[in-house]
């Protein structure tokens, strides 16, 4: 997974091939794990979406699923092209390859432990077994050295991580906003409401890995570390994928049960705009990868 830039030859003036450092070493496993992946993804979140009759549970769960399900697909195309771009070279793709990763990973946790158990249980193991797999080892096959050599001086670590922090801090604020005093008070239970849920992975997930993996990322920004150069952008598309991702699964929640406290149509602007809002950070990242001087 090499990529050839382009320098004049002094002689002739002709412009000549120059080999970029390497982002991903060479080897198979990530690619074929990320091709099943995409297979098996699309099997459980297209049944999902499009055969509501398989799932089971309270009808907001279903709707927030199905909505889920909806994103998932659609960016399964960005993993397939991010895929291919990676494989001819570019390290811009390697971003996105492991920011769709990480926003299919996230949502496999919900299709396995938010759903009510249903025909296509298996299934949905098989897609988080396989969104884990990939990203461990698209990691494992990452070259931090030759992905550091691709980014332009003038990328801007600092305001890059002032956003990440900020994502981090401003999330982490308004889940325990409403966590503290239902854990405090006399019924914890209202945090799941009527989902029909025994807790909330999402809570979960974010408080315990994604939140904290995200301030530590942001950190290693500020001080322009590679590792957290990476995974900043990598994670700035995930949540990119993610607000999406929730302003839909809100609207399909909030149409199977508009009494439901659980789903808000108020909040469908909300996390759109916040898709958009995010989405400059990345574009302004992304602008300064594969820009680095050819030598």
């Amino acid at each position: 997974m090499s990529s050839a830039g382009m320098r004049s030859d002094v002689g002739s003036g002709r412009p000549v091939p120059v080999e970029r450092p390497l982002v991903v070493r060479p080897g198979w496993v990530p690619l074929v794990l990320s091709g099943l992946l995409v297979v098996v993804a699309a099997a459980a979140a297209g049944f999902s979406l499009f055969v509501p009759a398989l799932l089971s549970g309270a009808e907001v769960t279903r709707g927030n699923l199905r909505g889920t399900a909806l994103v998932v697909l659609v960016a399964l195309p960005v993993l397939v092209a991010s895929v291919i771009s990676t494989v001819r070279g570019s390290a811009r793709g390697l971003v996105v390859w492991l920011g769709t990763l990480g926003y299919l990973l996230y949502q496999a946790v919900l299709f396995c432990f938010a759903t009510p158990l249903n025909s296509l249980f298996l299934a949905y193991i098989g897609y988080l077994g396989l969104s884990l797999w990939s990203l461990v080892t698209l990691l494992r096959a990452t070259d931090l050295d030759g992905f550091g050599a691709r980014l332009s001086p003038g990328m801007p670590a600092r305001p890059i991580a002032g956003v990440a922090l900020g994502l981090a801090v401003l999330n982490t604020v308004a889940w325990l906003a409403p966590i503290v005093p239902a854990v405090l008070g006399p019924d914890p239970s209202t945090l799941v409401g009527d989902t029909g849920l025994l807790t909330n992975p999402v809570y979960v997930q974010d408080l315990a890995v994604w939140l904290p993996l995200l301030t530590a990322a942001a950190v290693a920004t500020w001080r322009r570390r590679t590792w957290g150069l990476l995974v900043t952008g990598a994670m700035l598309v995930m949540f990119v994928l993610e607000s999406a991702g929730i302003a839909t699964d809100q609207w399909f929640g909030s149409q199977a049960d508009p009494t439901s406290g659980s789903a808000s149509m108020s909040a469908v602007p909300v996390f759109a705009v916040l898709a958009l809002v995010l989405a400059v950070p990345v574009v302004w990242y992304l602008r300064h990868v594969d820009r680095a001087p050819i030598r």
